[in-house]
């Protein structure tokens, strides 16, 4: 396992709330099948990639373009990887923390001046990569212990070969049958958030609390959910610059969270089994499902959720 311990990828990492079962510690052992002595079966061979001159808002639409939470970004000469753009440093530059200087200090404000920037400015150069000869059951841990949802595999000169995610994970996993149900694994200590906050307020609690999502509620009454790959595609679909009266990134960022729920919304109940809901979200191509009872939201569970229980049983 390649991995740089200077700072581990924060952007990109799960907020893992405790749920009802402590299930101890991870026994990796007899649970993933090795596939070629490598990972390259299992992840994706065929990644896309840009060079670190790519603007932010090119890297944006790129992602936008093919479902991507995460973007490699690498030298086009050597191929070799020098960072990755995530949809969580995308509402990080947006507003959510530290790379939000970049356009309310060094751009004034300026969201179009800020957007045009490489990406280089943004993403993340210390990386946790995945060998292309490591065990799958190696990368696995890496993943769940780390919490970061997805790993560039790399040959020995750091060259880009393929990338790992959860979602790839879960896969694999769907067929190790579980007697766990969704209250055992959920998420229920949550943050939410209203439909008339600001687009700015729900970007930082995102960032603040290292989450990808959170769910919007009015009078106890669940009305959607907001993910940070939903504010990154509001930017790179356009409706965000239709909202640009000044130019200044205060237009989007006072946007109530309302604008962005699509009125599309998967839930399940407590009482779903994980390996049925684990299913449910690799065919609905969602990375979490908010849990009802009595019409309440009660809980999150995601796919993190989902790969950690399936691997400890």
């Amino acid at each position: 396992m390649h991995r740089n311990n200077r700072y581990e990828k924060q952007g990109d990492k799960l907020l893992k709330m405790p749920g009802k079962l402590d299930r101890g510690p991870v026994d990796f052992k007899s649970r993933i099948a090795e596939k070629e002595s490598n990972i390259l079966a299992l992840g994706s061979r065929d990644v896309i990639s840009v060079p670190p001159t790519t603007t932010i808002l090119g890297a944006i639409g790129m992602m936008t373009t093919h479902g991507f939470r995460r973007l490699p970004v690498c030298d086009p000469g050597t191929k070799k990887i020098k960072g990755i753009v995530t949809a969580g440093d995308i509402i990080d530059f947006m507003g959510g923390g530290s790379r939000y200087n970049l356009v309310q200090v060094k751009h004034k404000g300026n969201l179009i001046a800020a957007i045009n920037e490489s990406v280089r400015e943004i993403m993340t150069q210390d990386l946790t990569t995945a060998g292309v000869y490591d065990p799958v059951t190696k990368v696995v841990a890496t993943i769940i212990e780390t919490g970061i949802g997805g790993l560039p595999i790399v040959d020995e000169d750091d060259v880009l070969q393929g990338i790992i995610t959860e979602r790839d994970v879960l896969r694999i996993l769907t067929h190790e049958m579980s007697d766990l149900h969704v209250e055992d694994i959920m998420s229920t200590s949550l943050y939410v958030t209203s439909p008339e906050a600001p687009l700015g307020t729900a970007t930082k609690e995102m960032v603040t609390h290292q989450i990808r999502r959170l769910p919007v509620v009015s009078d106890d009454v669940l009305i959607g959910i907001i993910t940070a790959s939903d504010v990154m595609k509001f930017i790179g679909g356009g409706g965000a610059f239709d909202n640009l009266l000044t130019g200044d990134v205060a237009d989007i960022m006072n946007l109530p969270v309302r604008e962005l729920i699509d009125g599309s919304m998967h839930t399940t109940i407590p009482e779903e089994g994980i390996n049925r809901v684990a299913q449910e979200m690799l065919d609905k191509n969602v990375g979490a499902l908010p849990v009802i009872e009595n019409s309440r939201l009660i809980g999150l569970v995601t796919e993190f959720d989902c790969v950690k229980a399936l691997v400890e049983r």
